[in-house]
């Protein structure tokens, strides 16, 4: 009797603070307002017209920071099928932004070959690259499997920092600009678009994922790894597709980072790039988009707004972030509750 009073304090007290968190009862209402198909498309029909119409409005400062915006979602979004679908994680996540960048900028630097081309070979790469390091590691777990994504983030900086193909420590200069259509890109205007395609496109990859059977086993290998292998989830299989899947976003994102920026070096590849994205993610919400979108706004907007004050402007920042943190630990938009019963019935839809 004591031990089931025990748990119904402990229960009526998670629900007290639960209601008493204004960060969970805005989210809770915005749930329930995009459960609606109607209201959900028409917002997002909106933000997608006032996205477009921005470049003609606003100044270049503004649409270089939105610029990075698109550039960071698409890196966290990518991390997020790592980190947040399958529950991984991984501190070198760099190295296949590094991998996309370099490939794009030594194909067209030392051979000529067009930008568009080279996409499919970025691709490809971080293919390699993700079975790589994916296959010999996936079967560790927590913080043996950080380690090993460090240390690969760490050597591939290390190896581009001292081969003669990357340009050693000056990186690779001069990447021309690419073209479509007979028009170059080289306006800010211009990659503002591209990236924001890039966005949209890395959205909807990323939900038909997260809605796919390939999803619902991420799902549960997170929530609980020997339950999903005793139904007959072959683990290290599935991990390693989200392994490979994420570093293709990350590639395809430096490829397009490394022509917009017409050069490339080992210092944009550190160990606080990676850090910077999974923090977007953590702080978002790991496993929901919407929150990874929104990690990804509050992680490159909050520094910008905050620049005016000079040197104390990481100090807020980083107040801030451990205030949300403290009040929303799961994120600013994380993903729903997931009890006992939720979890045996994403493992049996992945059955059946």
């Amino acid at each position: 009797m004591k031990e089931n009073q025990n748990g119904l304090q402990t229960v009526a007290t998670q629900t007290a603070k639960k209601r008493s968190n204004p960060f969970g009862k805005l989210t809770n209402r915005l749930y329930e307002l995009f459960d609606n198909k109607k209201i959900r498309y028409i917002t997002l029909a909106v933000a997608i017209a006032v996205l477009l119409y921005l470049p003609m409005k606003t100044n270049m400062y503004f649409m270089e920071v939105m610029t990075n915006v698109w550039f960071y979602v698409v890196m966290c979004l990518g991390l997020n099928i790592i980190v947040g679908f399958a529950g991984l994680l991984s501190l070198g996540y760099a190295a296949f932004f590094a991998v996309g960048a370099y490939t794009t900028g030594i194909m067209i630097l030392r051979y000529g070959i067009n930008f568009w081309i080279t996409l499919p070979v970025s691709v490809i790469m971080a293919i390699v690259a993700g079975l790589a390091i994916g296959t010999p590691t996936l079967k560790l777990r927590s913080d043996y499997l950080a380690i090993v994504t460090l240390g690969f983030g760490e050597m591939t900086r290390l190896a581009a920092r001292n081969l003669e193909i990357t340009g050693r420590a000056t990186g690779l200069v001069g990447i021309s600009r690419p073209s479509i259509f007979g028009m170059t890109l080289y306006r800010i205007n211009h990659f503002y678009y591209a990236f924001l395609a890039l966005a949209i496109l890395a959205i909807f990859v990323s939900y038909r994922l997260n809605d796919s059977r390939l999803g619902r086993a991420w799902k549960c290998i997170r929530e609980d790894e020997d339950a999903a292998e005793a139904m007959g989830i072959n683990v290290v299989a599935i991990r390693l597709y989200a392994f490979i899947i994420g570093s293709v976003f990350g590639a395809i994102a430096g490829s397009f980072m490394a022509v917009k920026m017409t050069a490339i070096s080992p210092d944009s590849f550190l160990f606080t790039q990676s850090v910077m994205i999974l923090l977007a993610v953590v702080l978002g919400g790991m496993g929901k988009i919407p929150g990874v979108i929104l990690g990804a706004f509050a992680m490159v907007i909050f520094p910008e707004v905050f620049r005016g004050i000079g040197q104390y402007r990481m100090l807020i920042f980083g107040l801030i972030l451990l205030v949300i943190m403290i009040y929303r630990p799961q994120g600013l938009w994380p993903d729903r509750d997931i009890g006992d019963i939720k979890k045996e019935k994403i493992c049996d839809s992945e059955v059946n």
